[in-house]
């Protein structure tokens, strides 16, 4: 990828969690910012805002992190196992684990005495089900080969740069980092193939030009070495 396109990846990640954190931290802490809308009061609604939207960057920039490191651990995984379909295998187990991780750990950390399991289904579901809709959607865009590496990366690193809000399971912080995330691995996922063909058109046309430019310098001198006719 070129430094061009990496800055555009990088800027647009910002506005995509932005823009996420934002709209969802005004939904789930609604009760908490009604009154700012009801009394109107505008200074109240645009500091929150700011604050949402700086939030939102924050968990960009984790979500870049994350995705930049699965980048090499898929290199290096597909380097040790050599083999495709053995790192597919490796990657659903790991999946598992952690949809079930997502799941036991907190139920077993959080729950109370006579809580049922059934609430703590939930996020689990919906990370699968997202997972698997971006994946899907991948796949028409590129090729199958790319199914289980993003289901992977939308569960398994989701969950990885998830952490921090995971121990601490307060419920406004578990679907605001949640959703941001899950929009920015989504939004990176799906640009990656498409930046990448553009860098490499962009390389080709460079390449051209510059092609271009050393036969027209050859071309020059030849003209201004021969010899005139008389």
């Amino acid at each position: 990828m070129t430094s061009r396109n990496w800055v555009k990846l990088f800027i647009n990640t910002l506005l995509v969690g932005g823009l996420t954190t934002a709209i969802v931290g005004f939904i789930v802490r609604w009760n908490e910012f009604q009154p700012y809308f009801t009394e109107f009061k505008l200074l109240d609604i645009l500091s929150t805002l700011v604050w949402l939207i700086v939030m939102g960057f924050l968990f960009s920039v984790i979500s870049q992190m994350g995705f930049f490191a699965y980048l090499t651990v898929h290199r290096f995984g597909l380097g040790i196992f050599k083999s495709v379909s053995l790192w597919n295998a490796v990657q659903i187990v790991l999946i598992l684990f952690g949809l079930f991780d997502l799941v036991y750990l907190r139920y077993e950390n959080f729950a109370g005495s006579g809580d049922s399991v059934l609430p703590y289904f939930g996020p689990a579901i919906l990370l699968l089900a997202i997972g698997l809709i971006v994946a899907w959607y991948k796949t028409k865009q590129t090729s199958q080969d790319a199914f289980i590496p993003a289901v992977f990366f939308m569960i398994v690193v989701t969950l990885v740069e998830w952490v921090p809000v995971l121990r601490v399971n307060e419920h406004s912080w578990f679907y605001l980092m949640m959703f941001a995330l899950l929009a920015c691995n989504a939004y990176q996922l799906l640009i990656l193939h498409k930046l990448n063909m553009q860098s490499e058109q962009e390389r080709q046309n460079r390449a051209k030009q510059s092609t271009d430019k050393r036969k027209g310098n050859q071309a020059s001198n030849v003209k201004k070495t021969k010899k005139p006719s008389i």
